[in-house]
């Protein structure tokens, strides 16, 4: 049986809104999940107040409370719930710029961030409001650095989830870090 398989079960029962499918999905993702999200904060500063764990919790939380619908198998559900990890990282950004305005941390280029994928390294708020510019441009590179960047994926795992071949994420990862260090270098 394709290991993927119980998880696409579960996500198209939570999809029909079927009791329990919520409790069955979790297990099955949940080390994906939190792997994405260690490799994504990394030994940065939002550890003291962001752990992985508790930013996977609040992903599947916000994605079972508020989108139980649409799911088109495992991988969808696995898309998403970057989605709502950057979302997360994002608002927690913002809050703490609101508290500290700006924080007085020296910030590392995109490209030095992203290529050793550090959150705290960057602007969270900037990058999030250049990315959606970039989804407007090209949606597959926003997803693309979505699934790198905030999902802490390899290539071959973006390559999968997004459907295409490891070549076009390197192409698109290539060309959206310099999209994006254009836009974020004028700022």
């Amino acid at each position: 049986m394709d290991e993927a398989r119980p998880a696409t079960d579960a996500v198209r029962r939570l999809t029909a809104g079927e009791a329990g499918a919520a409790a069955d999905l979790f297990p099955l993702v949940y080390e994906e999940l939190r792997r994405a999200a260690q490799r994504v904060l990394g030994g940065g500063a939002d550890r003291q107040t962001l752990q992985p764990t508790a930013l996977v919790h609040e992903a599947y939380l916000r994605l079972v409370d508020h989108t139980l619908s649409g799911f088109e198998g495992r991988d969808h559900f696995v898309r998403t719930a970057v989605r709502a990890m950057r979302q997360i990282l994002v608002d927690h950004a913002r809050a703490r710029r609101s508290g500290k305005r700006g924080g007085g941390a020296a910030r590392l280029p995109l490209d030095e961030a992203v290529d050793s994928i550090e959150v705290d390294a960057i602007d969270l708020v900037a990058l999030d409001e250049a990315l959606g510019r970039l989804a407007a441009h090209d949606e597959r590179l926003a997803r693309t650095v979505e699934l790198r960047f905030f999902g802490g994926l390899t290539i071959e795992e973006t390559a999968r989830l997004l459907g295409v071949s490891t070549p076009t994420v390197e192409r698109d990862w290539r060309f959206a870090r310099s999209w994006l260090h254009e836009r974020l270098r004028t700022r």
